[in-house]
């Protein structure tokens, strides 16, 4: 099978899409003599902030000459977008491979299609003999898939509300599910300053070693530059980072879980480290020639409350044009949570339903911004709202794609089919 029909098969194998538990997962993995991935093993976690994060500890690895591997969820256009060697997606070859040898270890075990693909990820990185692994939690963090792993440093980005049917509703209980990627004396590193107090009596419980942000290590702006101080080597440490577009939180928590694990490399591998650093989907900036026009677009998958509040920051920062909203977003997200820092941004948003049936249907989402006074309007697909809102928006006016992954991915998709581009 090629890699497209694996991934048909691998949707229909377990009964449900989401089973936490670590039981099945560790079987195979047992038979698959799969134990640890790399020597050195970064597990990050948290509500916002994992994927930059995992991109910003990838880049420093791979700056400092260790040969990395990078696991992350979900993917945007290509699945292979999950697990990175060397800074690359590894080929359909290689995936085809890693779950025909899972599927013939597994015998009766059944699998979810997020479990087969970690499983998956784990042997990839085994077979390449590397040197360390950054491993992106994909829900919660203690019955999670990536957890049978043992972390040498854990991280926690942050601590908020969001996958409450699985996770809890309350940021107690999902501190405490966050919490289950720490082990007993281990390493932890936690961009969250406001700790529940379970998360904090695990901490504890645990003896683990914690730096915090905002207590062991922050970061200050100076001009367009930044500095973080951290603990570096034993000791307090700083490095002067270039500006940046991704979150400067995440960017410190990466250096300073690079410091944790006993690495380090000249300030200037540093910086060059995190000025690499993008994530596709994230605060991603891009240019489309429409109409004989250069237009500005911004593609964001911000898809919680806190995630529209940094990005309602971001934007607010640039004062020199016009911005409206192309949005999508799925039924099981906070609507309400994420109209409230950005009510007002917009000249106009442009609705419309995702290619999931998880989607939140595109009248729903008008009607709601339109009873928060918004301008709203609906369109039968994500492209036909971007289209829009290029033809009905003055030329200085940037277009903001926000909301899913699924709506990131349908803009990355309709752009890579204009004439112009999106680059």
């Amino acid at each position: 099978m090629d890699l497209a029909a694996w991934l048909r098969r691998l949707e229909g194998l377990h009964p449900v899409e989401i089973d936490m538990g670590l039981g099945r997962v560790a079987d195979v993995a047992a038979r698959l003599g799969i134990g640890k991935p790399a020597p050195l093993v970064f597990t990050v976690t948290g509500t916002n902030g994992k994927g930059s994060t995992c991109a910003a500890l990838d880049s420093l690895l791979r700056m400092s000459g260790r040969r990395s591997g990078c696991y992350s969820s979900p993917h945007l256009v290509r699945y292979n977008e999950r697990v990175c060697i060397d800074g690359r997606p590894v080929a359909d070859e290689a995936l085809c491979e890693a779950f025909e040898a899972i599927d013939q270890a597994r015998g009766d075990i059944s699998l979810t299609y997020f479990e087969f693909g970690t499983l998956a990820a784990f042997w990839l990185f085994q077979r390449a003999g590397l040197d360390a692994v950054v491993l992106e939690v994909g829900l919660g963090g203690r019955l999670d898939a990536v957890n049978i792993v043992d972390a040498d440093v854990a991280v926690v980005t942050s601590i908020g509300l969001d996958h409450a049917d699985y996770l809890g509703d309350t940021r107690d209980s999902v501190g405490y599910e966050k919490a289950g990627i720490m082990r007993p004396s281990g390493l932890l590193v936690c961009s969250e300053t406001d700790l529940p107090p379970r998360f904090a009596a695990e901490v504890a419980r645990l003896q683990v070693q914690m730096w915090q942000r905002g207590r062991d290590y922050t970061w200050q702006q100076q001009d367009g530059s930044w500095e973080l101080t951290g603990q570096r080597g034993g000791a307090p440490g700083r490095v002067g980072l270039p500006p940046v577009s991704l979150p400067r939180d995440n960017l410190a928590t990466a250096v300073q879980a690079f410091w944790a694990a006993g690495l380090d490399m000249p300030d200037a591998g540093i910086a060059r480290a995190i000025a690499k650093t993008s994530v596709a989907g994230r605060l991603d900036a891009r240019r489309i020639d429409w109409c004989g026009q250069s237009r500005q677009l911004l593609l964001d998958v911000g898809h919680n409350p806190q995630a529209a509040e940094f990005l309602a920051g971001h934007l607010a920062q640039d004062l020199a044009s016009g911005q409206a909203a192309v949005f999508g977003l799925l039924s099981d997200k906070d609507l309400a949570g994420i109209l409230l820092p950005l009510r007002g941004r917009f000249s106009s948003w442009a609705v419309a339903p995702l290619p999931t049936p998880r989607s939140r249907p595109a009248a729903e989402l008008a009607a709601e911004l339109e009873r928060a006074g918004e301008r709203a309007m609906t369109f039968a697909d994500i492209g036909e709202a971007i289209a829009w809102q290029l033809d009905h928006t003055p030329v200085d006016t940037k277009i903001i794609i926000f909301g899913s992954f699924f709506c990131v991915a349908e803009a990355i998709l309709w752009l890579d089919r204009q004439p112009g581009g999106g680059n």
